[in-house]
């Protein structure tokens, strides 16, 4: 009898286990990292903070349901894709009403919170990125969630770049302009991921 290791179903399982592994980490840190950002975005009155803990927050019901599909076959994953792309375009409607109701309301954010929690959250998501690095091409599933940590690097670069312009300006306007720019990079991530989320289903089905 060959050696279960020898074995594809022995990989497979193998690879599995690994991924869960990874998400079960990127979800814990995504987590806490959603309270941590609410909570500064909602003191400082920043519109790009509050956008980029949702963003947190909708990584982390994205790692759970990839977590979930992961022993499921091409069709769940590829509906797995699907929700994920359903939640970055329900954020980044959000978002934008976010922005929209910013210009009409003034406010006044905090250019030192918008920075300090910046650079924490683009930490996290740095160690992030370099778990699910590894995993970006084994599957739909997995190239979802990797695509979510990417968009969340640069989410974080562009609210730290929010924070300085505060600073500089003395405006809550380089606030509201990232706040749109994430708005537009998350529906353009939906739009990707649902496009190809549709292909995999094609092909799963046929």
């Amino acid at each position: 009898m060959a050696n279960c290791c020898s074995e594809k179903s022995c990989e497979i399982e193998a690879l599995r286990d690994k991924q869960s592994k990874t998400l079960k980490i990127v979800l814990a840190i995504n987590a806490v990292m959603f309270v941590v950002e609410l909570s500064a975005g909602i003191l400082a009155n920043s519109v790009s903070l509050i956008a980029d803990s949702l963003d947190m927050l909708g990584d982390a019901l994205v790692y759970i349901f990839s977590i979930y599909v992961i022993a499921r076959g091409a069709r769940m994953k590829a509906f797995s894709a699907m929700f994920k792309g359903a939640i970055m375009a329900a954020f980044g409607l959000f978002v934008l009403g976010q922005a929209i109701y910013s210009i009409m309301v003034s406010h006044s954010p905090s250019y030192e919170a918008i920075s300090i929690f910046g650079v924490v959250a683009l930490l996290a998501n740095a160690i992030c990125l370099a778990l699910l690095w590894q995993h970006k091409a084994e599957d739909i599933n997995m190239s979802s969630v990797w695509l979510c940590s990417r968009n969340d690097i640069i989410a974080n670069i562009s609210v730290i770049a929010a924070g300085i312009g505060v600073w500089l300006t003395s405006s809550a306007w380089p606030d509201i302009i990232v706040g749109f720019a994430l708005a537009f990079l998350f529906m353009k991530s939906a739009i990707f991921v649902l496009k190809e989320a549709t292909l995999e289903l094609k092909t799963a089905t046929s």
